[in-house]
């Protein structure tokens, strides 16, 4: 199903740490006729709301910006061009929503979101969004630089290279993050759980572009797919449908689908993809207007998949994650991981007639049920949590760690080796003989001097291990919950 494009639809969080702003498209959504068989687009009465996005009827009170316009540029000492006033009032109003969502694509991002619609990007490689005035990381790309640099979902990055980030809007500190592949950036996060902030070094790269993967794991003798989507963008469909084709032609059983870590994406992707699981007697979303008409849409397939299905989720699986995993736990599947991000808004880019676009919040879209989760996420119907060293923080360090020191920094360290197999008998921070023959027993394997202290070179690489552990996936306890419950 290829939907007519009009203007730019979004449920993503904020913006990608990409070479530019992302690789997203117009899309419309489909909507049940009263048959419930055939399919209309949303009109853009709908998608516009109460008042009309064409209107030349302009509030009185324009005229006072107007005035302000002409005095600023025949009175102000220095120079100062139009497009400088014209931007900044339009950012002026924008900033009184208070909408983290809502923000101006001047030409120059335009251009760039347009360019990477079918190429590939360069960037660290993650969403962010403003919370509360700081930057915040939804979640890593997957293969990304940033998720190989460690950074998770809800880091909050305070500085890039040394400047602060304080008093930027979103797109001023994308503006700081993203570059080209091979530049180096280094983050200031913070990080819950952590003391201190710590920097982040990242090697700017290219981002992958596949942005689903399968496999299949033999379960009590029955063959189990499992697709992973890391965002919903433009070819996401395609791929997914294909890879989904491939697994049920392999005889698969039942499957998992996986989307932690995925910040959102296109409208019409989701809506497409819900549509291959969701009937058409019940609908897979629901939008809402400025007024509060809801609409509810539809899909045209008959029946259920024959198989049982699960899906993962966590803290960084935001906006179109969000609409799967509700839709899918509102027709009885199992939804297993942790609580979602939770947002629940939906923004088009309006184009201005110069190439720049008004990325505004429009809608509300609701579950199937009608249910908001704005701010709340999606509950989990099997809440499982990652082993421990999962969640540890970066060994900060002012001077080598060793025998019978106490702090944080030796805390985590010591959740790194035992998640790595190393017995350190505690982890509690206090720096035992056990936790000494741990670090050299590390040291000794990774052909480092075997001193029993933790230097900078140790510590980066037990570092580096645990994230590489993490990646392999090998302790994903959330992945095994799935697979022993699927069945059940």
């Amino acid at each position: 199903m290829r939907l007519k494009n009009s203007h730019i639809i979004l449920i993503l969080v904020g913006a990608l740490l990409l070479g530019g702003f992302g690789s997203y498209t117009g899309v419309k959504l489909a909507q049940a006729n009263d048959d419930g068989k055939g399919q209309t687009s949303i009109t853009d009465s709908v998608l516009f709301g109460k008042k009309g996005a064409q209107s030349d009827q302009l509030p009185k009170d324009m005229e006072k910006v107007a005035q302000a316009f002409a005095l600023i540029q025949d009175n102000y000492i220095e120079d100062i061009d139009d497009k400088q006033l014209t931007e900044g009032a339009i950012e002026g109003m924008l900033a009184t929503l208070e909408d983290p969502h809502s923000s101006y694509l001047d030409v120059e991002m335009m251009d760039q979101f347009n360019e990477q619609i079918e190429s590939s990007f360069e960037g660290i490689g993650a969403e962010v969004s403003m919370v509360n005035g700081v930057v915040t990381i939804v979640a890593p790309i997957k293969d990304s630089p940033a998720e190989k640099a460690g950074m998770r979902p809800n880091d909050e990055v305070l500085s890039v290279d040394g400047e602060s980030l304080e008093g930027l809007n979103l797109n001023e500190a994308v503006a700081k993050i993203r570059g080209e592949k091979g530049s180096k950036v280094v983050l200031e996060i913070r990080r819950a759980g952590a003391k201190d902030p710590f920097d982040l070094t990242i090697t700017r790269d290219e981002i992958p572009v596949e942005t689903v993967y399968n496999k299949i794991e033999t379960v009590d003798g029955k063959k189990t797919g499992i697709i992973e989507i890391t965002n919903f963008s433009e070819h996401t469909y395609t791929e997914f449908k294909e890879q989904l084709d491939t697994l049920e032609d392999k005889g698969i059983e039942g499957l998992i689908i996986d989307v932690r870590g995925n910040p959102g994406g296109l409208l019409n992707v989701i809506e497409e993809i819900l549509s291959l699981f969701v009937p058409k007697d019940i609908p897979y979303i629901q939008i809402e207007d400025a007024n509060g008409n809801k609409e509810p849409y539809y899909s045209n397939l008959d029946e259920k998949k024959s198989y049982p299905i699960s899906v993962l989720i966590d803290e960084g699986s935001a906006s179109a994650s969000e609409i799967l995993a509700v839709a899918m736990k509102e027709l009885g599947y199992d939804i297993v991981g942790h609580t979602s991000y939770g947002k629940g808004t939906v923004q088009q880019a309006i184009p201005l007639g110069d190439g720049s676009s008004l990325k505004l919040t429009t809608n509300k879209w609701l579950s199937p049920k009608g249910k908001w989760i704005n701010e709340v996420g999606v509950e989990p119907t099997i809440d499982v949590s990652q082993p421990d060293y999962y969640y540890t923080n970066p060994i900060s360090l002012e001077k080598p760690l060793q025998y019978d020191q106490t702090n944080e920094a030796i805390g985590n360290m010591q959740t790194m080796l035992s998640g790595l197999g190393y017995d350190t008998s505690r982890t509690d921070g206090y720096f035992n003989k056990e936790t000494e023959k741990a670090v050299k027993q590390f040291q000794a394997d990774n052909k480092l001097d075997a001193t029993g202290k933790v230097d900078e070179n140790t510590a980066g690489l037990i570092e580096a291990k645990v994230i590489e552990h993490i990646r392999n996936g090998e302790d994903d306890q959330q992945l095994k919950k799935a697979l022993e419950e699927i069945y059940k």
